[in-house]
């Protein structure tokens, strides 16, 4: 049987070296970027946060760093969280295009 992929833009893997810094209320953290693209991004995480959170981002990309308000969508438990973009400045997005850009080449 095979999964159909709903996705708007194609994932990256990003290097094992990519942190996120992210906040939701009073909890917040650091964690290892594992996919990318323009509409969200997986990160690690021990203890996701629950799905519908609102989680405010900070993404240390080599291009400068990306800054966005997202949504939780996916939980894996003991294993990370699935967040799509919301809201992101026009600045932070360019940022985020020129990283993608740079993850592909």
């Amino acid at each position: 049987m095979s999964v159909i992929e709903r996705r708007r833009y194609p994932r990256t893997n990003a290097p094992g070296n990519t942190l996120v810094g992210w906040q939701t209320g009073s909890n917040n953290g650091v964690s290892r970027l594992e996919t990318i693209a323009l509409g969200g991004l997986f990160i690690r995480t021990n203890e996701p946060l629950a799905s519908q959170s609102m989680v405010r981002l900070l993404v240390a990309a080599p291009t400068g760093d990306v800054r966005a308000r997202a949504i939780v969508r996916r939980v894996v438990a003991k294993k990370g969280m699935g967040l799509e973009f919301v809201a992101m400045t026009q600045e932070d997005r360019a940022r985020l295009g020129q990283y993608l850009r740079r993850l592909a080449a």
